[in-house]
């Protein structure tokens, strides 16, 4: 085995980390709706990717800045999320069942995706994509490092209201016990339901850096389940941060794992890591 040069390295692992951001962001909707809320919500994924088709139609039709597009989506999203989880709480729906009824609303969505946009391929070409910063010998493209910041920002955002904000301490004290929340005043609904819309809107801002950093097509949706369902498993449920941290790890570690051997052992990478982390710490789920 040829090793690489050491430039090529911390390329790779530069571009590890910022895609490990976004599993991070992608996952942060996940592991807070199945964490605090019992939802095992699969439709974040579609709903992820719909906000990426939809960054993108407004970005080429309407001539809207990339950026601009998320102040337009987010609370349409918003309200979508509150009415997938009026939706599984009206019908009591278990968390496995929510399993594969958000599976199904998945589909249902590829579906819509594709019936609209066809299966082809779609770029989003902004003027970002121009944008490259150099760091020595190391190249940062700006919409890396826009994803970056922005799950970076958000992820900690969500992580300072859960723990520092009255809204944010009702939202856990239901997760932990919710006939107790609500005899000290707690609407177990209405907070349920903000969260909810607040998940849904976190979907649409990586939808966001999806448009501005990948190649879309509809099937991708579902390559995209495996690495951020590891990434929340590691993380931990519930958490704000865990996701971004664990899905850095994971990022780092599938771009070197590529660089010293061959991009199809990267897929390997997370699922090895969540079976450590599960016999090592069982109780880490």
């Amino acid at each position: 085995m040829t090793l690489p040069s050491p430039t090529l390295l911390a390329q790779a692992i530069l571009s590890g980390v910022f895609v490990g951001a976004l599993y991070g962001l992608l996952g942060l909707g996940l592991s807070l709706s199945w964490g605090l809320l019992r939802q095992i919500n699969l439709a974040h994924f579609a709903l992820a990717f719909l906000g990426a088709y939809l960054t993108y139609q407004l970005a080429t039709a309407a001539a809207i800045d990339p950026l601009a597009t998320l102040l337009i989506i987010a609370p349409i999203f918003f309200v979508l999320g509150a009415a997938i989880h009026w939706l599984l709480s009206r019908f009591a729906v278990t968390p496995l069942n929510s399993l594969l009824v958000t599976f199904g609303l998945t589909v249902i969505v590829e579906s819509l995706i594709q019936w609209f946009w066809t299966a082809d391929y779609r770029r989003l070409g902004s003027h970002y994509a121009d944008i490259t910063f150099r760091a020595g010998p190391l190249f940062i493209p700006l919409p890396e490092l826009l994803t970056f910041a922005l799950s970076v920002v958000l992820c900690v955002s969500v992580w300072a209201t859960l723990r520092y904000t009255d809204i944010g301490k009702a939202i856990r004290a239901t997760a932990e016990d919710a006939p107790i929340a609500a005899a000290f005043g707690v609407n177990q609904r209405r907070v349920a339901i903000l969260l909810s819309g607040v998940c849904a809107a976190l979907a649409a801002a990586a939808g966001l850096c999806l448009a501005l950093t990948y190649t879309l097509t509809p099937s991708q949706i579902y390559a995209w389940i495996g690495v951020v369902f590891a990434a929340v498993m590691i993380g931990g449920l519930g958490s704000a941060l865990g996701p971004l941290v664990a899905g850095i790890v994971i990022g780092v570690s599938e771009a070197i794992t590529m660089t010293l051997t061959a991009p199809s052992w990267a897929p390997l990478v997370s699922f090895s890591l969540l079976i450590v982390v599960l016999l090592v710490r069982p109780g880490k789920a």
